[in-house]
């Protein structure tokens, strides 16, 4: 008998890294309840941790009292509070024979052949990660240019440290990166990475990974078109056909304005929907060119709504007004009047009523996300793509997200086909459109 729907869902639990739709989900959360979840750093710990199988450590999915298969969730952002104190991160490359085709999902141990071995730390620095049977050096990937970054305690801005800081740092990377108990990934300030110092940024922390869970089971850095193409014809358990891959949800999308106040609406492709989220990020530039950025823990509260009989492949993104391209930003009452006036000077008899909206694209590439995301927009509104390219041509644009192949289509939709799709009171929340 399933469990009554709880009013808040407390999460500090995770996954091995494979998101599974056969393992048990937390919940059920009630349809308009909470899910507050302690989150795990996301990219460079679990790629230093070989037991781990997806590449990163996210939470365990969520139960969503009356979702079903071709509804969504929408997920708004209450709030996101990074924990960490240092994190570090870094462009990557690979180790040759510590793999077995792809590093993320099927890392072995080159001297012993353990697939997916168990590690030790041992020190400090890019060899400290070991093979608790053998004692070899493990890790899958290293550096080629890395750093570490100190926050401060109002989580407002981070300045890359020198090595003697970095090096006490990483003798306790577990206390500076406030990892999470139930974590197992090995902290990557452990590396003690000193290549850029000095360096100021500013924080503005989002989620990497926020979704729903696939209908099959997926590595969770590879929930998405680009990191996906991985599994095609892969020489591993997870190795999927084109038609499989379209089972992903596209959860790990790396967009920095899934942010606090932003409003995600995800695709529910098995029962329940499964929320999980991760991988939080203290700020990232558009793209995250580097790969990487900074992976910090944190406490995520997140409200969850229902929204029956709204079938997607991928999700939508409201993102804080803020966010949007300049053209995709929704017209003032000024703005109005003079368009009424031109339409008035010209006959046109009536004009649109418009709100922005985001629809996320991805493939292997970023060519593939752009005719992914206008094809999903396509879909949900009615509209042919021609369409969709001059409405974010004229009044949006293609934002990239992550820049192997996530994107952004936004543009300024007619709120009649808002309407029918069933996300017109979303979109009216999310935005001012009486200005």
């Amino acid at each position: 008998m399933q469990k009554s729907a709880c009013e808040s869902v407390y999460v500090n639990t995770f996954t091995n890294g494979i998101l599974d739709p056969e393992k048990p989900m937390l919940g059920p959360v009630r349809d308009g309840g909470h899910i507050i979840a302690n989150t795990t750093p996301g990219c460079w710990g679990p790629m230093i941790t070989p037991s781990l199988r997806g590449g990163h450590e996210v939470t365990q999915p969520v139960w969503v009292e009356g979702a079903e298969v071709g509804d969504a969730i929408a997920i708004r952002i209450r709030s996101i509070r990074p924990t960490s104190l240092v994190t570090a991160s870094g462009n990557d490359q690979t180790v040759e024979g510590r793999f077995l085709g792809d590093p993320f999902v099927a890392a072995k141990c080159d001297e012993c052949g353990a697939v997916q071995p168990k590690t030790r730390i041992e020190g400090i620095g890019p060899e400290a990660i070991r093979c608790a049977e053998c004692g070899a050096d493990v890790t899958p990937f290293t550096f080629t240019h890395g750093y570490t970054m100190a926050l401060d305690s109002q989580k407002e801005l981070g300045v890359t440290l020198h090595q003697d800081a970095a090096e006490k740092v990483a003798r306790d990377g577990r206390y500076y990166m406030a990892t999470p108990e139930q974590s197992i990934q090995n902290p990557i300030v452990t590396f003690a990475p000193h290549d850029l110092t000095g360096a100021i940024a500013r924080l503005r922390p989002f989620l990497g990974q926020l979704g729903t869970t696939p209908s099959r089971p997926f590595p969770d850095s590879h929930n998405a078109g680009d990191f996906g193409s991985f599994l095609l014809d892969a020489p591993h358990e997870y190795a999927m056909t084109p038609e499989q891959l379209e089972d992903r949800t596209d959860g790990h999308m790396d967009i920095n304005r899934v942010r606090e106040g932003a409003v995600l609406i995800c695709p529910v492709k098995v029962q329940g929907g499964g929320v999980y989220l991760g991988d939080m990020h203290a700020m990232q530039g558009d793209g995250e060119i580097a790969g990487h950025t900074t992976d910090v823990s944190g406490i995520v509260t997140l409200q969850v709504h229902v929204i029956k009989g709204l079938t997607l492949q991928g999700p939508i993104l409201l993102p804080v007004e803020e966010d949007l391209p300049y053209l995709a930003k929704p017209f003032s009452r000024k703005e109005k009047e003079e368009a009424k006036a031109i339409a008035a000077r010209w006959g046109t008899p009536e004009l649109e009523e418009t709100a922005p909206i985001s629809f996320i694209g991805t493939g292997a590439d970023l060519n593939k996300a752009t005719d992914n995301g206008m094809q999903r927009a396509a879909d949900t509104l009615g509209m042919s793509v021609p369409e969709v390219m001059n409405r974010a041509t004229i009044t949006g644009s293609i934002q990239i997200g992550r820049h192997p192949g996530v994107v952004t289509v936004t543009f300024l939709a007619p709120l009649i086909r808002l309407q029918a799709a069933g996300i017109l009171e979303w979109v009216q929340r999310q935005y001012d459109l009486n200005r």
